[in-house]
This record gives C-alpha cells, sequence and structure tokens, in this order.
C-alpha cells in the first residue's frame, strides 16, 4: 500500500474556453465547468488506485467536509484530519492550447493540534506501507517544521520510504530531514539551490543539477514539462520523452508522473521502465480535461523511448 499525505487540499473546479483568455475581457466557458476532489497527494493516491495500486490519502480537512464526502463517493480510501476550516478551492483555466491559469485559495493551517492527530494516524498507518508520499504546498500559517515532523514519524514507524512533491523552503526541509525521493521541477530546482529562476530552463542544465542533488536524495524523478522528465540516482541517469501528446490541461500533470513512478516501482519494474511509466501518466493526465485522472490503458508506457544519460557536472 501507497500512502499519501495531502496538507493543503483543494476542491479543483476547471473551466475549458472556447478562445485564449483575454484579461480583462469577457470568456466564454466551452462546455460546463468540472469539479473534482484534489489536492497533489490525492491526485498521486486516486491515479494510483486507477493503475490498480492500493492507496490511502490523509487528508487535513474535517470528517463533514465535501471534500471527503466526494472521495468516499469515489471509493477512495481516505482518512480525514480536523483543521476546524473549509477546504480551499481552486479554479483553472485553461486556454484551447491547453495553456493553463490557476487561482488558487488558502486552506487551514497545520498548527500544533493538527500536527499531533496526523501524526496519531502517520504511526498507525505507515506501518502498512512501502511508500509514503508528502505532496503539495504548505497551508499559510504552517511551519515548515511540520515536514520534519511527518518525516521523523515516518522512519519511527520504520519500513516505509518516502517520496516528497512540494517546493521552497519544505522541499528544502524534507532533504534536510532525509527522504528517499523528490520530484521537482526546473524552477523548484532552481529555487532549491539558490540558482536564479531561469538558470535550469535548458534540460541539460537541469539534469546535471539533479544529479549534484543525488548527493543529498538517493532518487530525484526531474519534470521537465513538454521535454518529458529525467531519472537521476547515485548509480545513474535516464531521460525520456512524452509521446505526441495534444495537451487540454496540465493539472495534474505531475502528480500523474509521480504515481506512474509509483506504480511501476511497486510492480518491481526497473529504472528505465519507471521513467516511462512516470512519463506515460503524466502524459495521459495532460491529455485529459480538468484534473485529470489517466487509466493505466491511457498511460501506455510502450510508446516512451528511455534512454540513459551520463553524470555531466554543473557549471554553475
Amino acid at each position: 500500500m501507497i500512502l499519501t499525505i495531502t496538507l493543503h487540499p483543494s476542491i479543483d473546479r476547471t473551466v475549458e474556453l472556447g478562445a485564449a483568455l483575454e484579461v480583462g475581457g469577457v470568456a466564454r466557458a466551452h462546455g460546463r465547468a468540472t469539479e473534482e476532489p484534489a489536492g497533489k497527494g490525492v491526485n498521486v493516491t486516486r491515479t494510483l488506485l486507477a493503475a490498480g495500486t492500493a492507496s490511502t490519502a490523509i487528508v487535513v480537512a474535517d470528517a463533514h467536509d465535501r471534500l471527503v464526502a466526494s472521495l468516499e463517493g469515489l471509493d477512495v480510501p481516505t482518512r480525514a484530519v480536523a483543521v476546524h476550516a473549509p477546504v480551499r478551492q481552486n479554479l483553472a483555466i485553461v486556454d484551447p492550447d491547453g495553456t493553463t491559469t490557476k487561482v488558487n485559495e488558502s486552506g487551514g493551517a497545520v498548527d500544533a493540534r493538527v500536527l499531533d492527530a496526523l501524526l496519531d494516524v502517520v504511526d498507525e498507518l505507515a506501518t502498512k506501507a512501502s511508500w509514503v508520499v508528502i505532496a503539495g504546498s504548505l497551508p499559510p500559517g504552517t511551519d515548515v517544521g511540520v515536514i520534519a515532523a511527518i518525516v521523523r514519524a515516518v522512519r519511527q514507524a520504520d519500513g516505509a520510504r518516502i517520496a516528497v512533491d512540494t517546493s521552497g523552503p519544505a522541499l528544502a526541509a524534507a532533504i534536510d530531514a532525509g527522504v528517499d525521493l523528490v520530484k521537482p521541477n526546473e524552477t523548484e530546482l532552481a529555487e532549491l539551490l539558490g540558482l536564479d529562476p531561469h538558470a535550469l530552463d535548458e534540460p541539460a542544465a537541469a539534469v546535471a543539477a539533479a544529479h549534484d542533488l543525488t548527493a543529498r536524495v538517493p532518487t530525484v524523478l526531474l519534470t521537465l514539462g513538454a521535454d518529458g522528465a529525467a531519472l537521476v540516482t547515485a548509480d545513474g541517469g535516464w531521460r525520456a520523452a512524452p509521446p505526441p501528446t495534444v495537451v487540454r490541461s496540465t493539472v495534474g500533470a505531475g502528480d500523474a508522473t509521480l504515481a506512474g513512478y509509483l506504480h511501476a516501482e511497486h510492480r518491481g519494474h526497473d529504472h528505465a521502465a519507471r521513467l516511462a511509466q512516470a512519463v506515460a501518466h503524466g502524459s495521459a493526465a495532460a491529455a485529459l480535461p480538468g484534473t485529470g485522472i489517466p487509466t493505466l490503458d491511457q498511460a501506455d508506457a510502450s510508446r516512451v523511448a528511455v534512454h540513459p544519460i551520463g553524470h555531466q557536472a554543473t557549471t554553475h
């Protein structure tokens, strides 16, 4: 079983436009808006379940919140940790070419009371998990020490590996606490390393920086947008380009990428096959409207070409 933890879950509302968004103008939706229970960890769990891999989602949300009701209606195994604040609602506005504009609300802070309740659930469930995924942003007012506390609790539970998909100080705190896998994009990696935001825009530079990061994290799954993804470990690296894809929405594509990797790892596949499944899942999600949850049939790893890459020293 793969356990996910979402500290900042959301209800994602998506509107697809019939023409490109014009700021200050009047936009007409192409069809009706969609709503999905979401948040990065929630998306990972839902994608894993769609692929046939067991997963449970821990969400910081009151038990009566409509997010929890929606997940239960989708038969998603869920444990809610009360926060006494409504789950935020996010809006994604998608142009016909797939360009996505997001407007995200803020949820309730994870204070000491919420953290204690969360750690109790982690203590209970982490012993049954092969991986624990900590994914998504921290709610405003939440100390980054929350991430380190969760990592320590998982380590004390013994056995589960830890994957993290977050950014900024939360990502740095997770790495300092000691995790097994991180999934940054180029911008998040540049921020982590204290570089200019565009320093790693070229995939080769981003991959070289990911190689350097393996001195601190055993595995780096680096997403490269339209250029696919790279998987870098202390033992080697691999690059994969996505298959031809008509992008409808990029919301949730990174979460599907991580879920694809974990699904393949759970099935015992090698590094190259894990990366192929990760890219296949990410591309399949981008081809779906809204916060797309692809099926395994839609995420065809045989369409993804993977090649090994050698270590290149960074120039920063």
